[in-house]
């Protein structure tokens, strides 16, 4: 059964993006930055707003997308959660890093489809959760809160009071995430099964 809840998506693109030499939300593939594929792919599925967390404001508001400060730039993606489930008034929010290479609204309703009753819904691939392509209810909102005020900075250790459901099929392709130039597809070029940290 399809998920008819409405949903508000957010992309974190707050990171350093040290490993990859320049930002990877700006990176173009296919013609498109991947910043501007991850929020097609919320549109796509029905997200509204679409939101970007961070990073360069400037430059995402000359692609013509919305743009927020993350609430705690340079603390890792929790906070960028954090600071989505706060701007965002929607009862679920999808939130999608910016450096996907291959950003699915197929993925994204999956997620949001396997949310049903439970506080968060994450992918996993080969075992590994991935938090950043997961699908939060807003009343997660104050655990997280407190568990960042606690210390906590990894999503997962955030969400270790809260009922999580885990989307166990899907391809794997849907949550590749480019680290490091390599990353990135090309010609010829499969790009290596990453693991999402979080």
């Amino acid at each position: 059964m399809s998920d008819r809840r409405a949903i508000g998506g957010a992309v974190l693109a707050g990171g350093a993006s040290s490993r990859m030499g320049t930002d990877k939300a700006l990176i173009e593939v296919d013609g498109a930055a991947l910043v501007t594929r991850a929020v097609a792919a919320l549109g796509a599925a029905a997200a509204d707003p679409v939101l970007i967390v961070g990073g360069d404001g400037a430059a995402f508001t000359a692609l013509g997308l919305t743009a927020v400060a993350d609430l705690w730039p340079g603390e890792g993606p929790l906070g960028g959660i954090i600071t989505a489930l706060d701007a965002i008034p929607t009862e679920v929010v999808v939130v999608l890093s910016c450096d996907l290479t291959d950003a699915s609204a197929i993925a994204v309703r999956a997620v949001v489809g396997a949310l049903g009753d439970a506080d968060v819904a994450v992918p996993v691939v080969e075992g590994h959760d991935q938090w950043l392509h997961a699908a939060w209810h807003r009343r997660c909102l104050p655990t997280l809160r407190a568990e960042f005020d606690a210390g906590v900075r990894a999503p997962r250790r955030a969400a270790r009071s809260l009922d999580v459901v885990r989307l166990l099929d899907g391809d794997p392709g849907w949550y590749h995430d480019a680290d490091r130039p390599e990353d990135l597809p090309g010609p010829g070029r499969v790009a290596p099964d990453r693991r999402r940290r979080g």
